[in-house]
């Protein structure tokens, strides 16, 4: 029953702590038209308020492949230079469209090792305001199962607010 309570507690926390963080977005990127700028600020905001946040950053489509992502703004370490759709967790969700919440990355069909520390992942597609994919969010953490339903929510919140 402890482990429960626990549990309601840390979702309860992470519940707040995104609520803040999304404010705190949306207050500092107020009158920012550049995307890199916007995409530069999401990440390296997201990537200091979460302790099991180990690499965070956008995938972008590349408009001269249309089916490609290329790196774009990021906070960790080395990330893959370019993910074809359908490829790994960041082409799954660019793919399908739909938000990616992995608890082991290791037994995700066609994993990308970029860091092979990476134990979990959430990637989230973001949208301009046309409705056009324009990039995945991918989040790793170096712990197993460390994203659930309340991070996936809260991100794709942020990135709705942020860019579509």
């Amino acid at each position: 029953m402890a482990e429960a309570f626990n549990d309601l507690t840390l979702s309860a926390d992470r519940e707040a702590r995104y609520a803040e963080v999304a404010a705190e977005i949306a207050s500092v990127l107020d009158g920012e038209p550049n995307l890199t700028a916007r995409m530069a600020t999401v990440a390296s905001m997201l990537a200091a308020s979460f302790d099991h946040y180990f690499w965070t950053g956008f995938y972008v489509v590349d408009p001269a492949k249309g089916d490609e992502l290329v790196v774009g703004p990021y906070h960790g370490t080395l990330g893959c230079l370019r993910i074809a759709f359908g490829r790994g967790v960041c082409g799954a969700a660019a793919a399908t469209r739909e938000t990616q919440l992995v608890p082991d990355v290791h037994a995700f069909p066609g994993h990308i090792a970029c860091d092979s520390r990476s134990a979990s992942e959430v990637v989230v597609p973001v949208f301009g305001p046309d409705g056009a994919l324009i990039a995945v969010l991918d989040v790793d953490s170096d712990q197993p199962a460390a994203f659930d339903e309340v991070d996936a929510r809260w991100l794709e919140k942020i990135l709705a607010a942020t860019f579509g």
